[in-house]
């Protein structure tokens, strides 16, 4: 299950998808802009957190992330 990060999204309507590699349908989804940029003050702090994990942690527990129209 993927747990989206909401907030209003600016620059369209766009999100980021992290995936896990072990747990299909697993993952986190964040508001992004076109070029995959998330806006780390508009996060609540948990979610600014859950994000710098998932970012860190590509490679080992998530897939390269995509961008996509949501």
């Amino acid at each position: 299950m993927f747990h989206l990060i909401s907030q209003s999204r600016r620059d369209g309507r766009f999100e980021i998808r992290f995936r896990s590699l072990f747990h299909q349908g697993r993952g986190y989804v964040f508001p992004c802009d076109s070029a995959g940029r998330v806006d780390l003050d508009t996060l609540s702090e948990r979610s600014r957190c859950n994000y710098l994990f998932a970012r860190a942690m590509v490679g080992r527990e998530f897939a390269l992330p995509d961008v996509s129209a949501s």
